[in-house]
This record gives C-alpha cells, structure tokens and sequence, in this order.
C-alpha cells in the first residue's frame, strides 16, 4: 500500500470527534456521514466528508486505498437513553458478524427482522475491515455493545490482526467527562494494548515506575471557572428551534448569578429524583443529548428548582473539542452532535495506542 494512496477512513463520521483526534497526530481521514448536519459541521470544520449512507457504500472502489478504518455506529439501539432494541437485536447482530466472517452478506435479511434497523449497523466496521484489509482498526460505542466488539475482535484476530476490546473512561485521559465507552483497537503490524491512563480520581504521586497521575480534570478547570472567577455560565433557555438566543427570566437568572458566587453551580443530568448532579470541581457526567436533552442543565443545587440550560460551546468544551467548533444545524442538531462524538482528546489517546510511525507516516 503506497502512502500516495492509503487513507483513514472513518465509518459513521459524525461531525468529526475522531477527526480532531487525528488531526492532533497529524493526520486526515475521508469520513462517511449521512446526517446532514453533521455533514455541515464537518465541512466547516475543514474535514473531508462523503455524505452517504455507511451500510449502502460499496467497499469495491477504496480496494487497496485504506490504511486505517475508524467506526462509530449509531449508539441509539443500545444506549440508555434510546429505547434499547438492539438488546433485543443482539441475536441477530452476532449473526450477521458470523455470516461476514463466512463470506455471507445477510445483512438485508437480517435487518427486516431486527427490532431497530439501525442496530445492524455494529457489523458495519467488520464488513469494511474485511473487504478492505487497513493496516489498523479503532471502533466506539456504547458499553452495552460490548460483547459484539469481543465478538468481532475475535473474527479479526483469525484474520491476522492482535486486537484488545474493552471499556474506557474519558475521565481517566484527560477529558472533564466521565464518559464510559466500549473501544475495539486492532493492528495487523504490532500488539495491541489499551492506552495508559494519564489521570485518575485523586492524583498519585511519582514512583520508582514513572510519574503519577494526574486529577481528572474538573467542569471548572474545562470551562475556565477557576474558584475566584466569578464569571457566570451564559443564562438563556436554549433559544429556540433556529438557535437564537431567549433570555431566562429575570428572577432566576440574579438568583442563579448570586449562588455562582459562592461556588454552588452543579450540573444536573435529567429531571427526576435520582438524577446525576455534579458539582463544578468535579468531571461532568456522561453529555449525551438524546429525546431528553433539555434536561442537562446548570442548577444552584439538588435542592432548587431554578435552573438554566447547558450550552453547546459548554457541552462541546466537557466534550473536549476545541473553542469555536463550527457546529451547525438548529441548535437541537448541534446538541445531538456534541453527545454522540467521541471526545477528541480521548480518540487522540486511543489513535496514539493503535498507531505505530509507519502507519502514521502512510496516513498522513
């Protein structure tokens, strides 16, 4: 494979968190996306993109063009916050790995049985890794998918890869989130090991075997709060189908100002009696923006029920991308963007493990 040909291609591309990650390394990929929005942002943000849908794509085309494949299937059947049918896919979704392995496409059948049709899309890094043979494979989801991912680790270890599958917490690299996600990483050219955990929930000191690690990074130090900056969150209530500002009721907003004060922010992750509420020095709770994301919001405390909604710059920040993302889209498609990239800062960290020089030097 040539380095004037070999590519990253990156299944399920979303409005670019594993770019970004590459993009740290030095690197570029070609991502597939069919959300329109997610296709705008990408653009913007200056990744390239083939707006299309992943399960559709022929694989014949990019025949000796792929060094490296990234996959991000839709979290949606399998996340808590969806309605969970691809647990009552899952049958179905290991079926449809077996059959690849095998050189069946049942994947049109498959599908017409399943619960959610977009539950299939798990095999869809399997079916590219397969026609493709990348140097590298780094696949995301939801930690429910677990057992498809040491499913299908296993299938491209009897292809020639070494491959590690299991569960990450952003927290513990870096990003002020923690942010639990099922990783696949696969390699045809060395082992495979899980990145090093740079950072962990009380900081340890240096030993005879390295440096400690560092304290998960909190809300605060993300979002640039220190404990004697008084500055306050943006107060609006979201703005909005076309994303404009709305300002939040007087009343609640000086009250929300004079409690800021004092350091008594949290952010609270749903409406109901047993909802996550974290305070700002510590990691934000997993941001993800399903059919509820009105309800990740900033509040005084547990206890009042003035409260005001996270913004997208705020949400992206605990997300780990830059300042500025160009999001696009009404403000409830930028929302359901940030909650369903991979953190950047994290996709770096896990490229880094995956990666050796020389697929690096053919990628870039």
């Amino acid at each position: 494979m040539s380095t004037a040909s070999a590519h990253v291609l990156d299944l399920f591309a979303g409005p670019g968190g594993w770019s970004q990650g590459l993009r740290a390394l030095g690197v570029r990929d070609i991502g597939l996306e069919i959300d329109a929005a997610a296709c705008a942002t990408r653009w913007a943000a200056g990744h390239l993109t083939i707006r299309t849908d992943v399960a559709a794509y022929p694989t014949a085309p990019l025949a000796g063009k792929v060094a490296g494949l990234i996959g991000s299937a839709p979290c949606q059947p399998f996340s808590a916050a969806g309605l969970g049918a691809g647990h009552d896919d899952m049958d179905l979704c290991h079926q449809a790995l077996d059959d690849l392995a095998r050189g069946r496409d049942t994947r049109h059948l498959l599908r017409a049985r399943c619960s959610d049709p977009r539950s299939l899309l798990v095999a869809e890094p399997l079916r590219y890794a397969l026609d493709l043979h990348p140097q590298w494979v780094a696949l995301e989801e939801v930690p429910a998918a677990l057992p498809l991912f040491r499913h299908t680790a296993a299938l491209l270890r009897a292809a020639g890869y070494s491959t590690w599958a299991g569960i990450l917490n952003a927290a513990d690299y870096g990003v002020p989130q923690t942010r639990r996600r099922a990783f696949l990483m696969a390699s045809r050219h060395h082992t495979v090991t899980p990145p090093e955990a740079t950072h962990a929930r009380t900081a340890e000191p240096e030993s005879l075997f390295g440096p400690g690690r560092l304290p998960w990074v909190s809300m605060a130090d993300a979002l640039g709060w220190g404990a004697t900056d008084r500055t306050a969150p943006t107060v609006t209530a979201g703005g909005g189908k076309s994303g404009g500002a709305e300002p939040f009721p007087t009343a609640a907003r000086n009250a929300l100002l004079a409690e800021q004060e004092r350091g008594a922010w949290a952010l609270r992750n749903g409406n109901q009696p047993n909802a996550t509420v974290r305070g700002i020095h510590e990691p934000a709770p997993t941001v993800a923006f399903g059919h509820n994301s009105a309800r990740i919001t900033w509040t005084r405390s547990p206890e009042t029920p003035e409260s005001v909604r996270i913004t997208v710059a705020e949400a992206a920040a605990l997300q780990s991308f830059p300042p500025g993302y160009p999001f696009q889209g009404t403000k409830t498609k930028q929302f359901e963007q940030v909650g369903n990239a991979v953190p950047p800062l994290l996709a770096t960290t896990v490229l880094t493990s995956v990666l050796t020089p020389t697929a690096l030097e053919v990628a870039a």
